[in-house]
């Protein structure tokens, strides 16, 4: 299993996705899930991946050798010649058509599994960063500023940080954190997702670097981050005062005590 993020604020794009991948309870392995696509001036582009490692490695190896325009003519459609992110997303969607045809075929004939699915975010030319989810049918969604964050693979854990945290008005250091929680309460929650996690940051203004970095097991924020998010969940429910109620059937306990 896998956790993966996208945050699609005013300011910025995030990405975050852990590396954790399982073939049983006993086969736990580490493989990349956060994937670049095209990184050059005029074209950023990156894809996030959950499901079966089988069908979002053939369907990124069939998107780097191309799809055909028509039969036998010879032309491939790339990420590289794409003219819009909405072009992109498409031509994802029938990757992963094809390769459901082909190998999820026989994986579904084999009773393994042949769900996959993709996070694809970036931009082209002088457009703002955009965000898509890419489901196992080949169809897809793009997210919106009312809901500004999308989510695959074990997504329950970590939601409700989300839910509660993320607005599209937020700074970008912000959100890395509150993203940064939402894998912390996955990770405690689900053994199938787990550092290292990849991080990407690219924010609006085309003049500011694109971040990208390697979350390990031992990164120091990280851990201060669980540790202090941990204490302080600990000291506001101890200043949420008690159920009323529950004090009343205290008091009556304590009488029946003194009295038998």
């Amino acid at each position: 299993m896998t956790y993966c993020i996208g945050l699609l604020l005013d300011l910025g794009l995030v990405m975050i996705a852990d590396t954790r991948t399982n073939a049983g309870v006993d086969n736990f392995s580490s493989h990349r899930k956060l994937h670049t696509l095209a990184n050059g001036p005029e074209r950023q582009i990156f894809a996030c991946t959950s499901g079966s490692l089988s069908m979002s490695q053939n369907v990124l190896d069939l998107l780097d050798e191309g799809l055909p325009i028509a039969e036998d003519d010879g032309i491939k459609r790339t990420i590289a010649t794409a003219p819009s992110m909405f072009r992109v997303v498409q031509l994802i969607g029938e990757a992963v058509q094809d390769v459901n045809r082909t190998v999820g075929k026989a994986l579904a004939e084999s009773d393994l599994s042949s769900s996959v699915s993709f996070l694809v975010g970036g931009r082209i030319g002088g457009e703002r960063p955009h965000l898509y989810q890419i489901y196992s049918a080949g169809n897809y969604i793009e997210c919106s500023p009312e809901s500004p964050f999308l989510q695959i693979g074990e997504t329950k854990y970590g939601k409700p940080i989300l839910d509660r945290g993320i607005r599209a008005g937020m700074p970008l250091s912000e959100a890395v954190k509150v993203g940064f929680l939402s894998f912390d309460s996955a990770m405690r929650s689900n053994l199938g997702v787990a550092r290292p996690l990849d991080l990407l940051v690219m924010p609006t203004d085309r003049e500011a670097p694109l971040l990208t970095r390697r979350i390990e097991a031992d990164d120091e924020y990280f851990n201060l981050l669980s540790l202090r998010w941990s204490e302080l969940l600990h000291e506001a429910t101890e200043l949420i005062p008690n159920p009323p109620f529950m004090r009343i059937e205290g008091e009556r306990a304590i009488r029946a005590v003194e009295k038998g």
